[in-house]
C-alpha cells in the first residue's frame, strides 16, 4: 500500500502512547510501518532531496503536531509520552485524528499560525481543508518542481547555441566538476575534431594521472548503439579505458545495454542529466534565493553546563 500521510500516522502514534509509558520514537516508526504493512521498498522511499525516508519524516511530523497540540510530550531525547490531555482526547477520537481536530487547542494554533477551528468555520469554511503533506515534503516537492522547470528552460537554451559555444560549455562544466585542470588546459585537448560535437581527451584529475575520452553531440534524435559502438572504437584507438558521451537528447535502450556489456567504462549523459550537472555546479544559472532550514544542535546541549 502507499506510504500513509502524516495525518494517518497520528492515531497509531497516540495508540502506541496510550499506555502512559515512555516510548522510543525510532521503535514507533517500525511499529507503524508494520501496522500499515509497508514493503521494504515503501519503507526505503526517500524524500525528493534524498535526505530522509518518507515514512520517518511523516511520523516525525505527526509527533510534532501532536506535541504542539499538547497531546504528547517529549519526556527525554528520542522518547515521547502521552499527556493527560492526550489521554482524554484519545477517548473521544478512536477512528481518526486530523490537523483540523488539533486546531481546537490554542497552543497548536499559535504554532501553526492558523485560526482556531471555531473562527475558521464561522468565516471561510472552504479554507478548513488541510494539506496532508508535511512542511518538509512541501518544500522539497516545490524545489524539485522549480528545478525541473529550470532544467527544461536551460536545455532549450543549450540546444540553441552554436557548436563552438556548446563545446566551450561542456569544457567549462567538466572543469567545474574537477576534470581537466584549468579551463585553458582542458580547452587545449578538447574539441579537436571540428565537428558539431566534441571529440578529444581531457585529464581525469588536475595532475593528469589518467585521461578520459570525451564526445558530445547536439542532437534532436536519440543516440543509438551504432554511435556508442563508434565511440568505444575511438577509445580503443586512443588506448583509453574511460569515456564520457554527452548529448542534448537521449540514448536508446540498446545503447545503454551495450555500454553495460563492454570492458571500457563509458558514462552516458543525456540532456536532462547535463542540465542537472550544470545546475549543481552553477553553470549557466545563478542563485536567486537561499532558504536555510535549521535543526537543534544536539552536541551543544550535550556539553557541560546543560
Amino acid at each position: 500500500m502507499p506510504v500513509p500521510n502524516y495525518e494517518a500516522c497520528m492515531l497509531p502514534l497516540m495508540r502506541i502512547a496510550e499506555d502512559g509509558k515512555e516510548h522510543f520514537f525510532k521503535d514507533s516508526i517500525e511499529t507503524i510501518s508494520q501496522q500499515f504493512k509497508l514493503t521494504h521498498e515503501e519503507k526505503q522511499q526517500l524524500l525528493p532531496s534524498g535526505s530522509a525516508f518518507v515514512i520517518n519524516n511523516r511520523i516525525g511530523w505527526a509527533r510534532t503536531y501532536l506535541t504542539k497540540a499538547g497531546l504528547l510530550s517529549k519526556s527525554k531525547r528520542g522518547y515521547f509520552q502521552i499527556t493527560p490531555r492526550g489521554t482524554e482526547f484519545l477517548k473521544n477520537h478512536q477512528t481518526e485524528i486530523t490537523t483540523k481536530m488539533l486546531r481546537q487547542f490554542d497552543e497548536f494554533n499559535d504554532f501553526s499560525g492558523k485560526k482556531s477551528e471555531k473562527q475558521e468555520n464561522t468565516t471561510k469554511p472552504d479554507e478548513a481543508i488541510e494539506s496532508t503533506v508535511t512542511p518538509q515534503e512541501s518544500i522539497e516537492t516545490g524545489y524539485a518542481a522549480i528545478k525541473s522547470a529550470l532544467g527544461i528552460e536551460l536545455l532549450t537554451l543549450i540546444k540553441s547555441v552554436d557548436p563552438i559555444r556548446f563545446e566551450n560549455l561542456v569544457v567549462e562544466l567538466l572543469v567545474k566538476m574537477g576534470y581537466g585542470g584549468s579551463f585553458k588546459e582542458a580547452a587545449s585537448v578538447v574539441g579537436k575534431s571540428g565537428d558539431a560535437g566534441i571529440d578529444g581527451i581531457i585529464k581525469e584529475d588536475k595532475l593528469g594521472l589518467d585521461v578520459i575520452y570525451v564526445q558530445a553531440k547536439k542532437w534532436e534524435g536519440v543516440v543509438g548503439r551504432p554511435e556508442i559502438h563508434k565511440f568505444a572504437g575511438a577509445l580503443m584507438g586512443q588506448k583509453a579505458k574511460k569515456g564520457i558521451f554527452i548529448t542534448t537528447s537521449g540514448f536508446t535502450s540498446d545503447a545503454k545495454n551495450y555500454v553495460e556489456s563492454i570492458d571500457a567504462k563509458i558514462i552516458l549523459i543525456d540532456g536532462t542529466r547535463l542540465t542537472e550537472l550544470m545546475i549543481e555546479n552553477n553553470l549557466g544559472v545563478s542563485v536567486q534565493n537561499v532558504y536555510e532550514i535549521k535543526r537543534i544542535d544536539s552536541d551543544y546541549f550535550d556539553a557541560e553546563g546543560f
